[in-house]
Order: C-alpha cells, then structure tokens, then sequence
C-alpha cells in the first residue's frame, strides 16, 4: 500500500477521536481545517521511509511515530500563523486557522493537537513500552525546548538570533525526529540517522527562505515577505539567490552521504533526490538559477 495512504488513514482516525461528538463543535472544526487537506507531508513521509530503508520492523509504530509528528508539524502552523508571531491569514491555499476561527481557538487547537501527538503514541504502542519510551524522547525533544520547535518559536522573541540554532530548532527539529523515529520504531539504532533529518531540515528551510523572497504568494499557498517584514533571519538576505541555491543543493548531497548503512541504502538516495526536487516550484527554480 503506499505509505500515503498509511498516513492519511492515521491521521483521519486520530482526528476523528480528538474531534468526536463531546468535542466543542469550533475546536473540532479548528483541528480539522489544520490537518485536512495536508500539505506535502514530508515529516511523516521520511519516517516511513527510514523505516522501510532500515528493513522489517514494526509497522504499526513507524505509522503512529509519522502520524505524531505530522500532528506537531500542523499545531506548529497554527501557531506560527497567530497575530502575536506571523499574523498569517492564508497558509495551504485558504484561510489560516486563526483567520477562519479566531486567534483564541487557534491556540486552543494548536495546543490540543500537541496533546494529541503524544495521544497517539500511547494509546497504539501501549504493547510496545520500549518503542514508546524511545519514541516519546524523539518527539517530545523536537517538540519542546532547547531543541524542538518551541525554542525555535521562541527565538523570534530574542533581541538577538542565532541564526543556526533558530533554524536547526524551528524547522530542523522534525525532520531530524522523523528519520530518528524512523529507525527507532524498527528497533534500529535511531542516532545514526539524525544528520538525514537535520540536513533535510535545513535544506527545506533554506528552500522555504528563497520561496519567501522570491516566490509567489498565490503558488505558494501563503504571505510571502514574512521574513524581511519581521526582520528574521534568511538566507536569501544573507547570500543572495544563487548562493542560497549552491547552498541548498549542498545540504541536499550531504543529506545523501549521511545515510547510513542499510537493506534501503540506495533506493531512500533516490527518495532523498526526488523529494528534494520539489522543494522549490518549477517556475520559481527556473527563476532563481
């Protein structure tokens, strides 16, 4: 079956719990305008395939680790788009989740589906307990602080940014936990595959830094400018274009050559290449090279 499936399978059923019939009609509506339609799904997507690449293991863990993140990734969204950070009214397209329902129920949602992640690792792996300590390190660490996603939201409230730590936290986090939590739900060891998320993150950030400066807003699905409007840190600001292109194609190849030894070595080579492809439109890497 192919691991799309998988996840959107996961996580209508996740949602469907968190947002049944005693939920708050609003809050049900919030969480399930920040999941459905998902964007590209790469978080959950490289856990998948890490878990593939490392050989047989269990499948059921791989999926609820995935479906965790992913979760995370979209509360992220709904938090990144409040008035008191980016202030977003559109994110995938349409209305943001605190455009649609207000600023109070995007935090509200933002936080119940945090909640939910760690939901969705207990309830399924209640009869894995080594897979679920393992696992909820992985997510819990990117989620939280110093390294995960809050830190990284957090850095935007400093008068000083280091710029490496921001990203490596605000968008690093999750890819270096997917491909960790990849290996660990096969029971393989989850270190070595670390620098594959960490470089993937990067390279996306940077990728998502150039479609921030020269993108189209209505390609894009999103504001557009957000960076130089905030003063963020950006690579396309710190370099230019083409070198933010050298750069991403860089972190690409590294991303590769940290792979390590596996059944899946070199299909999840090719995986990396093609994902990598799509993380800047067509018109817009014609436009930047």
């Amino acid at each position: 079956m192919d691991p799309a499936v998988w996840i959107e399978g996961s996580l209508e059923f996740a949602v469907a719990e968190a947002a049944g019939p005693d939920c708050p009609p609003m809050l049900a509506a919030a969480i399930r305008h920040a999941v459905f339609p998902g964007g590209a799904r790469l978080r959950p997507r490289l856990c998948l395939a890490v878990a593939m690449a490392c050989g047989k293991g269990d499948r059921d863990a791989a999926i609820a680790a995935a479906s965790a993140i992913e979760i995370i990734h979209c509360a992220s969204l709904v938090h990144d788009d409040l008035p008191c950070f980016d202030n977003a009214e559109t994110r995938r397209g349409r209305p943001s989740v605190q455009a649609q329902f207000g600023p109070a129920l995007a935090v509200l949602a933002g936080d119940a589906m945090i909640v939910l992640a760690f939901e969705i690792l207990a309830r399924r792996l209640t009869t894995r307990p080594q897979a679920l300590g393992r696992l909820v390190t992985i997510v819990g660490r990117a989620a939280g602080a110093p390294y995960g996603i809050t830190a990284g939201q957090a850095f935007e409230s400093e008068t000083v940014i280091d710029t490496a730590l921001y990203h490596r936290a605000k968008t690093g986090a999750l890819f270096a936990a997917a491909s960790e939590a990849g290996a660990a739900a096969c029971g393989a060891p989850s270190t070595p595959w670390r620098n594959l998320g960490a470089y993937l993150g990067e390279a996306y950030q940077v990728a998502d830094d150039i479609r921030d400066a020269a993108g189209d807003e209505e390609e894009l699905g999103k504001p557009i400018g957000v960076d130089a409007k905030l003063g963020r840190p950006n690579a396309v600001r710190d370099m230019g274009i083409p070198e933010a292109i050298r750069k991403l194609d860089v972190l690409v190849e590294a991303a590769i050559d940290s792979v390590p030894l596996c059944p899946g070595r070199e299909r999840m080579h090719e995986l990396i290449r093609h994902e990598a492809s799509r993380f800047l439109p067509e018109k817009l890497a014609r436009r930047a090279a």
